[in-house]
């Protein structure tokens, strides 16, 4: 049964625009907490009481990732000792998330200590959108709901690729990712690029063949993320030259890092779709061919759900998604 002191929405400062627009939909105020000491040391001040409510921390560990992890832990911790029923940390984005196992000797598993820490400082619950490795929620004792990006890109994607449509997974490890999208989608294929990825170096890799036909078909690469970009465009050149009629790619994080912008320039691509999890550069929105669809209303009804104890797989993951990973 929900509090009948109702909720309370708090945020730090990764991504204030997404956490507005959140408390908007669902009629509160998000309460902005962080301030900083001369310094540069987080301090945190919760402007109302939270006794016996339910706390929702909306906080991306997005870029600077270490400095917004910080504020989120602080923020969790300083809501615990106001005596708050729950706490759950809404997180977008999970920085870190990409180093989920050991891939070579003497390497930590960062995803697993940064969730063991959100845990540590006292969070009841976490909610992501497209976790990197579906494996993660186990990392910690606490419940963990992972949400889609498929919730809010369906609507635009039906109208942007009414037919003729193939989904591409830029790796083997998006091929799940890239099935539900071509059921979702009533897409008429998938397409999979092979890659070659050097271990000894992040955000390197080569896409060397495909599996699929692409040839005359508009094609979509659908993946978790954008960082330095090399992955997708990589992709995108060798679909180019497979003779795709034309290619656009839809990921749910824009981190768009070092030269991405050059990068996507450079490979030609139709459109790129991303979301709001995390704060997007002025030269990234004003691109004409990037598309950035909001996932307030998601995290809004997501919230909803687990205050008021309703089914999220039932009302926020769409079909596919139920039958696939569920």
């Amino acid at each position: 049964m929900p509090s009948s002191n109702g909720f309370v929405l708090l945020t730090g400062t990764a991504n204030l625009k997404l956490a507005k627009d959140i408390a908007k939909i669902l009629g509160k105020n998000a309460d902005e907490t962080v301030t900083e000491f001369a310094d540069g040391e987080k301090r945190i001040v919760i402007p109302e009481n939270l006794r016996k409510r339910d706390v929702f921390i909306i906080q991306p560990t997005c870029p600077p990732v270490n400095d917004n992890l910080v504020e989120l832990l602080l923020i969790i911790d300083a809501a615990k000792r106001s005596s708050a029923s729950e706490v759950s940390a809404i997180i977008p984005y999970f920085g870190y998330s990409r180093q989920d196992r050991k891939d070579r000797p003497r390497v930590p598993i960062s995803a697993s200590i940064i969730s063991r820490l959100i845990e540590f400082a006292g969070a009841d619950r976490i909610v992501t959108i497209d976790i990197h490795s579906e494996q993660e929620p186990g990392f910690v004792e606490v419940p963990w709901d992972n949400l889609y990006a498929s919730y809010s890109f369906l609507p635009i994607l039906q109208k942007t690729f009414p037919k003729n449509l193939v989904i591409a997974s830029p790796d083997k490890g998006g091929v799940l990712k890239a099935t539900f999208y071509a059921d979702l989608l009533n897409a008429d294929g998938i397409a999979i690029v092979y890659k070659e990825r050097n271990p000894q170096k992040a955000n390197e890799s080569k896409a060397l063949d495909l599996i699929g036909e692409v040839r005359g078909k508009d094609v979509l690469i659908v993946d978790d993320m954008i960082d330095t970009a090399g992955t997708i465009c990589e992709a995108a050149k060798l679909l180019n030259k497979k003779g795709a009629k034309s290619v656009s790619a839809a990921a749910t994080h824009g981190l768009f890092s070092d030269s991405a912008g050059k990068r996507i320039e450079e490979a030609n691509f139709e459109r790129i779709f991303i979301t709001d999890t995390v704060p997007i550069r002025e030269e990234i929105k004003n691109d004409p061919k990037v598309v950035i669809v909001s996932v307030a209303n998601l995290l809004a009804e997501a919230i909803k759900c687990i205050y008021n104890g309703d089914s999220m797989s039932e009302k926020l993951i769409p079909k596919a998604h139920r039958t696939y990973e569920e």
